[in-house]
């Protein structure tokens, strides 16, 4: 027999429990669940785009690490952006979502699309700007997005690359 979901923000160690007239536990002490319907929309946002935080700074308490989700309507292009000095993973769960950067590794710059199912993984490096499409005219595409950073850091841009400057 299963034991009963936990309530949120419930910790696993009976002694951790808040009483009355003893202190909270620390956030430190116990550990946090965050139900699938308290996920926190009031984030850092890019036009295109919805992201919820589930485990952050002002959530849990949490110091080095941001996780959350990121949701993309059908037929829709994130703004071109970029995560400052977050290191970012993504896992597909839902839709097939693409991932638009540009390479300049080789000398001239060129765009990159990488097309994902659900079940792939995505790692963005620090300060890479890239953009997210969902291509699907019916199908929402979702992502769970874990940053090596406490916020989730998000750096609007004006486009994907600097565009080379005209010949005056």
């Amino acid at each position: 027999m299963s034991e009963p979901l936990t309530t949120p923000g419930e910790g696993f160690h009976p002694h951790l429990h808040d009483a009355p007239g003893r202190p909270a536990a620390p956030l430190h002490a116990r550990l946090h669940h965050i139900r699938a319907d308290s996920l926190d929309g009031d984030t850092a946002q890019t036009g295109g785009m919805r992201r919820f935080a589930a485990v952050s700074g002002r959530t849990v308490g949490s110091e080095k690490l941001w996780m959350g989700q990121t949701h993309v309507a059908p037929s829709t292009s994130s703004s071109d952006h970029h995560h400052g000095e977050s290191e970012t993973a993504i896992h597909v769960v839902a839709g097939h979502p693409e991932f638009v950067f540009v390479d300049d590794s080789g000398g001239t710059p060129e765009e990159v699309r990488l097309r994902t199912s659900p079940g792939d993984y995505i790692f963005v490096p620090p300060f890479v700007p890239h953009r997210e499409e969902n291509p699907d005219p019916t199908e929402e595409a979702v992502v769970v997005i874990a940053r090596s950073t406490q916020e989730a850091i998000v750096v609007n841009l004006p486009r994907l690359y600097a565009l080379p400057a005209e010949d005056a």
